[in-house]
C-alpha cells in the first residue's frame, strides 16, 4: 500500500511538472511559429533514428520552413526557444546576465567550471585573468609554433602528391592538436606521427560521447546518465584527460621550485632554454602565464588549460579544413590567392617563416577565411540559459528559458548575403562591409561572452592556409561533388571528403 502511494505521488508530481513545462512553453510559443508538439514526446519524433548529420539538417529545415525564431519541444515538457534573426540574437548575446545552456554541461566532467561554463562573479573574474595571456605580443611568440607545425604538417603531406584522395580533415585535426599541445602547455605530443596517443585519442572519443548524450532519449533525466552504455567508457577518457594535464602542470611547478631554490626569481616569468620537462619550450605558453597568476590553484589551472585544448583544436581544424575544401571546389578563388602570396612573399614563398606583419598584407586571404566561415561557421551553434527576462518578438521571454542561436542559419540570410550559398570572399571587401549590421555576420559570437580566442584561431589559420597553398595545389576528391555536413559542438564533413594534392611548380 505504501509502494503504490509513493508511486502515484511520484506520477502526480511528474505530470504536475509536465503540465506546468507545457503551459509556460504554449505562453512563449504563441508568439512563435513552431511545429506541432506530440503530447509527452513534444517533437521528439523529429529526430527519432537519426544521427547527427540528419539531425543538424532537420533543425536547419525547421528554420526554413517555420522561419528565423521558433520553438521545440523536447520530452516531457522541455522546450527552447531557436533564434537566428540578427533582432533577437542581440537581445540575447548583450543581455546582462546569461550563461551557457545545459548543453555545455556535458562538457563539464573535463572542463570543469572555467571560462566556458562559469558565469556571474566567477566567469568575470576568469575573463579579466585569461584576456591578457591573448595580448598580440603573446600571440607572436605562437606565431613560431604555427610556423614549425605547418612545416611538418608540408612534410607529412607529400606522401600523397598526385596520388589518390586522402583524408585531409585527419591530418588538419593532428596539426591543431600539435599546435595547441605547444602553445597551451608547451608540450611536444607529436600527434601526427602519433595519432594513437592516448591523450589524443580520448579527446576525439569524448567529443563522440557528448554527441550521443545530447541527442539521448535519457537527456532530460540527467541522474540517470550512470544508464548509458557510454558512461563508463568517459568516466576513462576524463581521468586520462586529467592526468595528462596534472602531469604537466605538477611537472611546470617542480621546475619553477627547483629553479626558485637555486636563486632564480625570473624562472616563472621567463622560462629558460633549459626547460626539457616534457618537451617544454623557452617561449611562453598559456600555462606559464595562469600559473603566474596567485589567485589560482592547480585545479583552477587544469580548468582554464583544458578548456583552451577543447575549444582551441576542434573549432581551427573545422575552420582550417573547410577553408581548404571551398578553395579546392573554386580553382579560380584559390589561383587569385596563391597569387597575392607569392606577390607579398616573393620568390621564397616556400620557406619564408611568416610574421604578423606579413599576414596583415595579405588582404584577399582574409577576405577568404572570412567567407569561409560564413558559409561553414566553426560553430554552427551555440546556447545560452537566459539569467533575466528578455523580450524578443513581443514576448517576454522568461529567466531559465534555454536558448539555442543558430549561428549557421544567421550566415545565410538571402536579405543580407543575396545567393547566399555561393563562395565569393568579395562580399567582405571594404565597401560591402558597411552595408551589414553587426549581427549579421558572428562567427565567434557577440557580446562579453565572445569568443576570446578569435585572433589565435585567425592566426593560426593564416599561416596554415598561406604555408600550405605556397607548396600545393588543392583539388576536390573524385567522388566529391559536395559538401556534406553535421554540426555539433563544431561544424565537422560528414561521409567522404577527400582532397587530392598536386605540388606547385
Amino acid at each position: 500500500m505504501i509502494a503504490f502511494l509513493v508511486i502515484t505521488f511520484a506520477v502526480c508530481l511528474l505530470l504536475y511538472r509536465y503540465q506546468q513545462r507545457m503551459a509556460k512553453a504554449a505562453k512563449i510559443a504563441a508568439h512563435f511559429a513552431h511545429p506541432k508538439p506530440v503530447p509527452v514526446l513534444g517533437n521528439a519524433l523529429l529526430f527519432a533514428n537519426k544521427g547527427a548529420p540528419e539531425i543538424f539538417r532537420t533543425v536547419l529545415d525547421l528554420h526554413k520552413q517555420y522561419g528565423q525564431d521558433l520553438v521545440t519541444y523536447g520530452l516531457f515538457g522541455d522546450f527552447q526557444l531557436h533564434i537566428s534573426s540578427p533582432e533577437a540574437i542581440e537581445r540575447v548575446l548583450l543581455s546582462k546576465v546569461t550563461k551557457k545552456n545545459y548543453i555545455y554541461g556535458y562538457v563539464e566532467p573535463w572542463l570543469g567550471s572555467g571560462l566556458l561554463l562559469s558565469f556571474g562573479e566567477k566567469w568575470f573574474q576568469r575573463r579579466k585573468i585569461i584576456t591578457p595571456t591573448f595580448h598580440f605580443k603573446i600571440l607572436e611568440q605562437f606565431l613560431e609554433v604555427f610556423n614549425a607545425e605547418t612545416d611538418r604538417l608540408v612534410r607529412k603531406l607529400e606522401q600523397h602528391l598526385d596520388g589518390e584522395e586522402f583524408d585531409m580533415y585527419g591530418y588538419i585535426t593532428l596539426h591543431a592538436l600539435d599546435s595547441i599541445c605547444e602553445t597551451s602547455m608547451g608540450i611536444s605530443i607529436n600527434a601526427l606521427d602519433n595519432p594513437d596517443n592516448a591523450y589524443v585519442q580520448a579527446i576525439k572519443d569524448f567529443g563522440g560521447i557528448v554527441i550521443e548524450r545530447t541527442f539521448s532519449a535519457l537527456r532530460a533525466f540527467p541522474l540517470l546518465y550512470f544508464l548509458h552504455p557510454f558512461y563508463w567508457r568517459q568516466r576513462k577518457l576524463i581521468k586520462t584527460m586529467h592526468d595528462f594535464t596534472n602531469s604537466v602542470i605538477k611537472a611546470k611547478r617542480q621546475a619553477f621550485k627547483e629553479k626558485l631554490t637555486n636563486g632564480n626569481s625570473d624562472s616563472i616569468a621567463k622560462p629558460s632554454e633549459d626547460d626539457g620537462i616534457y618537451g617544454m619550450k623557452k617561449r611562453m605558453t598559456f600555462l606559464d602565464l595562469l600559473m603566474n597568476e596567485s589567485s589560482l590553484s592547480d585545479s583552477d589551472i587544469r580548468e582554464e588549460v583544458d578548456t583552451f585544448m577543447f575549444e582551441g583544436h576542434d573549432t581551427t581544424t573545422s575552420g582550417m579544413f573547410f577553408s581548404l575544401m571551398l578553395l579546392a571546389m573554386h580553382q579560380d578563388v584559390q589561383q587569385r590567392l596563391y597569387d597575392e602570396i607569392r606577390e607579398v612573399l616573393g620568390e621564397n614563398a616556400r620557406s619564408t617563416t611568416l610574421t604578423n606583419g606579413t599576414l596583415q598584407e595579405m588582404k584577399y586571404l582574409d577576405m577568404v577565411i572570412k567567407e569561409a566561415l560564413r558559409i561553414y561557421p566553426s560553430v554552427p551553434i551555440i546556447g545560452r540559459e537566459l539569467l533575466e527576462d528578455v523580450e524578443i518578438n513581443g514576448c517576454q521571454v522568461p529567466r531559465g528559458t534555454a536558448m539555442v542561436v543558430i549561428l549557421y542559419s544567421v550566415h545565410r540570410n538571402s536579405k543580407v548575403f543575396p545567393d547566399p550559398e555561393r563562395f565569393d570572399p568579395e562580399r567582405f571587401s571594404d565597401d560591402q562591409l558597411s552595408k551589414r549590421g553587426p549581427y549579421d555576420y558572428i562567427p565567434f559570437s557577440m557580446g562579453a561572452r565572445n569568443c576570446i580566442g578569435q585572433k589565435y584561431a585567425l592566426l593560426e589559420m593564416k599561416v596554415t592556409l598561406v604555408k600550405l597553398l605556397a607548396w600545393y595545389r588543392f583539388l576536390p576528391g573524385k567522388s566529391t561533388d559536395s559538401i556534406r555536413i553535421q554540426g555539433d559542438f563544431v561544424l565537422r564533413p560528414s561521409g567522404n571528403m577527400a582532397l587530392r594534392i598536386e605540388k606547385r611548380c
